[in-house]
Order: C-alpha cells, then sequence, then structure tokens
C-alpha cells in the first residue's frame, strides 16, 4: 500500500503509524501496571490528603486510660471517632503484646467504620507501642501517628529502677531502659517507616522521659510544647490533659498535612 504513495506522503503516514503505536504502548502500560503493582493500586492518596479515620489512643507504662480519655472526650466533641485502647498486663508487660493488642483494635476500628486508615495517638510508652505496630503491617493502616512524651530511645529512670529495684522493674519497665534490645532494633533502622505522618509532641521539663529529648524521633515533625508556648511548665503526666497539647494533637490530626506549629499559635491554642 506505501509502495503507491510519493515519498512525502509515505514520511507522513510512517511518523503517523509512530505515533499510534507509541500511544496504543502507553494505554497498554495504564491498563496492566495497576494488575502488577498489587496492594499499590488500590492505595488512597498520600497520607497528607487522605479523610481522617478513627482516633485510637494508646496508655502508657501502667496502663491507666483516665488521662487520654479526656483527650479521646475532646477529639469526639470534635466529631472524630476517637478511643482510648486498653493495653495487657496493665502497660507493665511485653511492649509487644501490647503493641498485638493495638493492631487488633485498628482492624476493629477499620472494620467497624469502613474508613481506609486509622490516627494513633501514644502517650509515653503508648508511643513506642505504636512504633512497634508500626514495624510490623500498621504502617499500611495509618494515616497519622503522633506520640507524647514517648521514650523512644528509653529513660534513665528505667536504668534506676531496673539497676536499684530489678524486682520493681517488669518487662515493659526493662524494655524502656537506655539498653534496652527492643529499642535498640526498633532504633536500628528508620525510626519513621513510610506510609504515615509522624509527630512527636514532648516537654523540655519531663521528669519521667529522662532525659526529655529522649522523645525525638529522627524523620518526625518534632515539637515541644515550649517551642509553642516557651512559659509552659507542662509536666509529663499533663501532657494528656493540657489545653495546649490537646490543641496541637486536634491541629496535627485534622485533615492535610502536619502542622509546624510555633509561638504564634500559642495564645489561641491555650484558649482551647
Amino acid at each position: 500500500m506505501l509502495a503507491g504513495l510519493s515519498p512525502a506522503r509515505r514520511r507522513l503516514v510512517l511518523a503517523l503509524l509512530a505515533v499510534l503505536v507509541v500511544a496504543a504502548a502507553g494505554i497498554a502500560a495504564a491498563l496492566v501496571v495497576p494488575r502488577l503493582t498489587g496492594p499499590a493500586a488500590t492505595r488512597t492518596a498520600p497520607a497528607a490528603e487522605q479523610t481522617p479515620g478513627p482516633v485510637l489512643l494508646v496508655p502508657g507504662y501502667g496502663g491507666s486510660t483516665a488521662s487520654l480519655q479526656v483527650l479521646a472526650d475532646r477529639l469526639t466533641a470534635t466529631g472524630r471517632d476517637a478511643a482510648v485502647v486498653p493495653v495487657p498486663d496493665a502497660g507493665t508487660g511485653d511492649l509487644t503484646a501490647s503493641a498485638d493488642a493495638l493492631g487488633a483494635a485498628v482492624d476493629d476500628a477499620l472494620a467497624r467504620t469502613g474508613a481506609g486508615s486509622v490516627d494513633v495517638v501514644g502517650y509515653s510508652a503508648g508511643g513506642v507501642i505504636a512504633r512497634l505496630w508500626a514495624a510490623g503491617s500498621g504502617a499500611g493502616q495509618a494515616r497519622r501517628v503522633v506520640t507524647l512524651g514517648s521514650p523512644h530511645h528509653g529513660t534513665t529512670l528505667a536504668d534506676l529502677a531496673a539497676g536499684v529495684l530489678p524486682a520493681e522493674c517488669p518487662q515493659a519497665c526493662q524494655q524502656l531502659t537506655t539498653t534496652s534490645d527492643l529499642l535498640a532494633d526498633l532504633n536500628a533502622g528508620d525510626e519513621t517507616p513510610e506510609g504515615p505522618d509522624w509527630i512527636s509532641v514532648w516537654t523540655t521539663v519531663d521528669q519521667t522521659v529522662t532525659p526529655p529529648d529522649s522523645a525525638e524521633l529522627a524523620g518526625a515533625l518534632d515539637l515541644t510544647v515550649q517551642s509553642v508556648c516557651a512559659d509552659s511548665r507542662v509536666s509529663h503526666g499533663q501532657l494528656p490533659t493540657d489545653a495546649v497539647v490537646q490543641g496541637i494533637v486536634l491541629a496535627q490530626l485534622a485533615a492535610g498535612p502536619p502542622v509546624p506549629l510555633g509561638p504564634g499559635d500559642c495564645a489561641r491554642l491555650r484558649q482551647g
């Protein structure tokens, strides 16, 4: 067919055929790639753009849910589905077992609500529990993880208990020492696995997580309460109930990307 065409027309036809071949290849790739990428093909938009789902709050050492319930109630008042997750052994047993309990609670929340992801707030050792969960399968289920005063690199208070009163330092206490094998393994690779956005909130006057900067988390948005309100003297135990901290948490769990708050936000957050 091409033989009967003039050289100019033959070149035009060949060029058009080349364009059609490239376009067809692009269409085929668009149809095939989702099948090849498996679970990634069904993933929602990037974490910062996802619609917020349920919020699960994880207590720390001792397992008390009272102070976190205050924060959960404030989240509920804003329209969020929020619940405190009880941890086994009153939070003094193996932290990996608590991470399993969080995983079960996440599965239940997603099944109950039909949401695509959850937000997790871990207070004190609860932040370590959240990290253990995320290091497993949890990173693919979380939109955002916020830790409050969490001893990500251990606390010398646990060192003291393990050294002076070992009988009074159960498994979770031992796992929160600065020489803990569990924390060494957790921090050996990426401290903030890809998937959720990570935010670490802590107080520079913490006397439970010592030194306080043990709460720093590589790769996270790192916020001290004092970087927002310089005169804050909020203690470790007050973190979940403090108005400024609650405001920080609500801002970080809102739709959109994490918010780098600063002194200009202090007065507004203090007002609740």
